[in-house]
């Protein structure tokens, strides 16, 4: 009886876990389920001895994690205004869903793997015979240590590659301000740190509270009173309070610390200050590469940029291809837009496309209220298969057709710097909100504010959210200021301590004038970068070795 139970009751428990922590982002925002979600499945690892076994419920956990969290992706599905059938269309869709769904899940399954076998090396089979309960201790101390150094690790290694998004971090975001300001110390990875070691202390707890149960023997004389005080003694001096208590006291002192971070006055001066304008054009996909798409941008940028101007903005800022059309030639043929730069005489960022070659850039411009283009960006952090094509030799004749261009999208320098009559700014389009680094980097270089431009028009209204919440983590991080300007949401503005001052709606038409200040503080992340996963894997094997010659 016992053999069927675990075969299906455990694999349900680890995904219960992943599918916990999958409603902590966007649309259901559950984020405090974030701080128990990886209990089950480190429940799991610490009482298993196999690798294989413990893989599986890694990648179990990871599936029901990023499954979830990651849905919104299924909305490119219909791509009919591409020319793509609905069958190949849903197809594609599920292909990427499933695609990114184990690449994340990958991850959590290495994790699982290693703490294992770490483990079988530190608990060999005749050290286990000859273990004690302070030395049990210490194991658990050391796998909690162990495995917050590890998961941090990966997530960087994860973080630097093309398919990124979904750090334990963002799960934070961008409603528990207080813990995000942890991210000023070391980027990302330290809100990640915590939650894996609150999840891991009480797991530990879990497991020191079963191995207890199983060796006692209390037997069942006395009186009912005399036998609950015992249970309540015994527990509150066991090794399994400790634990807990050792959760609790991390989660309120990083909280603590986090609190005093958000405190900070901000301090700002009237000389720092900037008026900037906001347009959403809300261009559906569907039209936005075809003549009437073109039109209604040309219209809508053009009615947004003049009305903006008259409220006396000194800078305005559109979406990721705002003007679907290469920028140079929308100079040289003079088009509406660029004729209300010259009447008007306002800065304006525009998203359009630049071209080197035969090729195309994703980019956004710094345009001088005398049409002068002084500055551009080119995105770097190409979305595979949507602007880019992996394994082009093998995929590019299946995948071609899916591209809105005659060319493919070239990737811009990653060591780019924007700089503008305002001063340096930090520049993410779209997908690049998710790569911390990009923002540390460029802010270390001298960035003042944030600007980011998305489209965010293939999918519901999840995706934007859990965008945004990505640019608060980044204005949290590097102590900035950020202007959101997206295609159909949700665009925003936000302060250095994450609050969202103004968001716009969904799918909606909408401009809209607010003042932020360049800042020129720089936070320890910006300083030092993340340090403290390098850190957390010193003292990993530090530890490990000096408690093998104990």
């Amino acid at each position: 009886m016992n053999t069927p139970k675990q075969h299906w009751q455990i694999p349900i428990l680890a995904l219960s876990g992943g599918i916990l922590m999958g409603l902590t982002p966007s649309p259901t925002e559950a984020w405090p389920l974030a701080w128990i979600a990886l209990v089950p499945l480190w429940f799991l690892i610490a009482s298993g001895k196999s690798i294989y076994q413990s893989a599986w419920y890694g990648l179990i956990w990871g599936i029901g994690y990023h499954s979830l969290a990651l849905f919104w992706i299924t909305g490119i599905h219909p791509m009919d205004w591409m020319g793509v059938p609905w069958l190949a269309s849903i197809i594609i869709a599920l292909f990427c869903w499933i695609f990114i769904t184990l690449w994340g899940a990958v991850l959590v399954a290495f994790w699982s793997a290693l703490i294992v076998f770490i483990q079988q090396r530190i608990l060999t089979k005749n050290k286990v015979k000859k273990i004690e309960k302070n030395r049990l201790f210490y194991v658990s101390l050391l796998r909690v240590l162990i495995g917050v150094a590890l998961w941090c690790g990966l997530e960087s290694v994860w973080s630097n590659g093309s398919l990124w998004w979904t750090s334990l971090s963002y799960t934070q975001s961008p409603h528990n301000l207080v813990i995000l300001h942890l991210g000023q110390l070391s980027g990302p990875f330290t809100i990640t740190a915590v939650i894996v070691a609150v999840n891991g202390l009480i797991a530990e707890a879990l497991v020191s509270y079963q191995q207890s149960r199983e060796k006692s023997n209390i037997r069942a004389g006395g009186t009912l009173l005399v036998r609950v005080s015992l249970q309540i003694h015994s527990w509150i001096f066991s090794q399994s309070f400790v634990y807990l208590s050792m959760a609790a006291g991390l989660f309120i002192i990083l909280h603590l610390i986090g609190f005093g971070l958000y405190s900070r006055p901000l301090m700002e001066t009237t000389e720092t200050a900037l008026k900037v304008g906001i347009i959403q054009g809300n261009i559906p996909n569907e039209i936005k590469l075809y003549s009437a798409g073109w039109r209604r941008a040309i219209e809508g940028y053009t009615n947004g940029y003049k009305t903006l101007a008259a409220e006396g903005v000194e800078a305005v800022m559109t979406p990721e291809t705002a003007l679907p059309f290469v920028w140079d030639e929308q100079v040289s043929n003079r088009s509406s837009f660029y004729n209300a730069i010259l009447d008007q005489g306002v800065l304006v960022w525009v998203g359009a496309f630049g071209k080197q070659g035969s090729s195309f850039t994703n980019s956004l411009f710094t345009v001088t209220g005398t049409g002068e283009t002084v500055s551009q960006y080119d995105k770097f952090k190409l979305v595979p298969l949507g602007e880019y094509i992996p394994f082009e030799k093998f995929l590019g004749r299946l995948i071609n057709r899916l591209s809105p261009l005659d060319a493919h999208l070239l990737a811009g320098d990653p060591n780019q710097i924007f700089k503008t009559p305002f001063g340096k700014a930090i520049v993410g389009i779209c997908y690049e909100s998710a790569f911390s680094q990009n923002f540390r980097r460029q802010a270390a270089a001298g960035g003042e504010f944030i600007l980011t431009a998305s489209n965010n028009a293939h999918y519901s209204e999840t995706m934007p959210a859990q965008h945004h919440a990505q640019d608060v983590l980044r204005a949290i991080e590097t102590d900035r200021w950020a202007v959101r300007a997206t295609n159909t949401g949700y665009s925003g503005i936000v302060e250095p301590h994450g609050k969202t001052l103004w968001i716009s709606g969904i799918n909606t038409y909408e401009i809209h004038a607010a003042t932020v200040y360049r800042r020129q503080t720089q936070t320890l992340y910006v300083l030092w970068g993340d340090w403290l996963t390098p850190t957390l894997l010193g003292l990993g094997v530090i530890s490990w070795f000096v408690f093998k010659r104990l």
